[in-house]
């Protein structure tokens, strides 16, 4: 593939079927996403950011592929991707055949939650003094001698 550089140009550049496929895949998460989100092309594929990188898709020469950004979503929903294809945060199908509503709505929804907790945990909290440790103050820090 060309190299490109918005989600559009993307798109425009795949062949039938699999740029319906994910027409049909984009449009589904962009009905769920915040207007805060943003689509860009991240690592060549298409990708959907809010509060982090949310999800992306892409097409191949052999399959099409939803990447999940959450290898422990994947763990969570063995079930529901069950005869899917699957690697560490992504799931393969089919360009003629693209994943039922119902999985991406429920995976979006996951992401979507992951990443505002994630960027809440993010934040450092505040270090709370130790109270083993005595204050230093002016007249106990040691004072160099000429």
């Amino acid at each position: 593939m060309p190299e490109v550089n918005t989600v559009d140009e993307y798109l425009a550049a795949l062949s039938e079927p699999a740029r319906s496929t994910l027409y049909q895949i984009r449009s589904m998460i962009r009905s769920m996403v915040p207007a805060e989100a943003t689509e860009i092309i991240s690592y060549r594929i298409p990708t959907f950011r809010y509060k982090g990188a949310l999800v992306g898709f892409a097409a191949f020469p052999k399959h099409c592929s939803l990447f999940v950004m959450s290898s422990t979503l994947l763990d969570k929903m063995q079930q529901d991707v069950k005869g899917y294809r699957t690697s560490k945060g992504t799931i393969q199908f089919p360009p003629d055949k693209p994943l039922p509503a119902s999985l991406i709505r429920k995976i979006v929804k996951a992401r979507l939650l992951e990443n505002k907790g994630f960027s809440v945990r993010k934040r450092k909290p505040a270090v709370a003094p130790n109270p083993k440790k005595p204050a230093r103050t002016p007249s106990s820090s040691p004072q160099s001698s000429p």
